[in-house]
């Protein structure tokens, strides 16, 4: 990936947190964000976040389900640094959900217009997806 483009993706991704901080939802960490199934939701992510992810996420083993995460690993995310939007912004707090979709929204449309700016396909899927079709990243 185009370090400048990662440069500006990761710049979208600071913005979104420092909007999240000021919400100030509360994490009890545990676990059940990467726990797709068991919570009734779907991670999705931009094929932008998925190049930063699988950059330099650890391997995980194929295939990917669609039912948890395999970075989550004793309720801990082993990819923090490279995790998409949508595990930034997922709280439990409910709180925070009202909040917390319209920040998803808003820097979802920021990536969106990343994307386009830079004349890129925009593709929008579950993680899975995105971790399937790479191949290469699994063990």
């Amino acid at each position: 990936m185009d370090p400048n483009l990662k440069q500006e993706i990761l710049s979208i991704y600071a913005a979104a947190e420092r909007e999240i901080a000021a919400a100030g939802p509360v994490c009890i960490a545990s676990g059940r964000c990467c726990r797709f199934k068991e919570y009734g939701h779907t991670l999705f992510l931009s094929s932008l976040e998925a190049q930063v992810l699988l950059e330099g996420a650890p391997p995980y083993d194929p295939p990917a389900s669609p039912d948890f995460c395999p970075f989550q690993k004793e309720k801990l995310c082993t990819a923090r640094d490279q995790r998409p939007l949508g595990c930034r912004v997922y709280f439990c707090d409910p709180t925070y959900q009202e909040t917390g979709n319209a920040i998803s929204e808003k820097y979802i449309g920021r990536l969106k217009e990343l994307a386009d700016r830079h004349q890129l396909p925009w593709r929008y899927a579950p993680l899975h997806v995105f971790l399937n079709d790479s191949g290469e990243r699994g063990k």
